[in-house]
């Protein structure tokens, strides 16, 4: 697969896991990495259970991300009917709700299986990417490993699973 050259819209596991391998320096640096206001927020959730490497820095975060995004109701709620028996969580939604109305070239990593789901659903499978693969392509090479939901092949074995389960009784 070639090189993605458009932008990356990441969700807080994304973030969180690309800072606890040192690799966030490499994926923003690499792409054009955007997010919305809700996972920026969901990375300062929890801040006093983590160890201090593990800390993310709000002012850097927001300083490295090529955008930021707010999705309004509207277009939260025409995200939410589109799939509105897929629980999303509160970044996921406002991600997809932003996704949503882009009309460029964009790519998606996240691991969280209902995003997957809702992905999946909506015919955008193949925009659905694993930061193994991002940070391949960037020429990173992690000194600590990825958790399995960031792997490549893992999500490949789950949008398969995904796509099968979706298919099933759909016309």
């Amino acid at each position: 697969m070639a090189r993605h050259h458009g932008p990356v819209l990441v969700d807080t596991n994304v973030i969180l896991e690309s800072h606890r391998i040192g690799a966030w320096a490499a994926l923003a640096g690499g792409y054009p990495v955007e997010t919305v206001e809700d996972c920026v927020i969901e990375t300062q959730t929890g801040f006093q259970r983590r160890r201090a490497e593990q800390q993310i820095d709000a002012a850097a975060l927001r300083a490295s991300l090529a955008g930021i995004h707010a999705p309004g109701d509207r277009e939260i709620a025409a995200a939410v009917v589109r799939a509105s028996d897929i629980a999303l969580d509160i970044g996921e939604r406002s991600l997809w709700a932003h996704t949503l109305t882009r009309t460029d070239g964009w790519v998606l990593c996240g691991p969280d299986k209902a995003s997957l789901r809702f992905g999946v659903r909506l015919g955008y499978r193949d925009r659905l990417v694993a930061l193994e693969r991002l940070l391949a392509e960037a020429g990173y090479r992690p000194k600590e490993p990825l958790k399995l939901a960031y792997t490549s092949k893992w999500l490949e074995r789950t949008l398969g699973e995904l796509a099968l389960s979706e298919g099933a009784g759909r016309p």
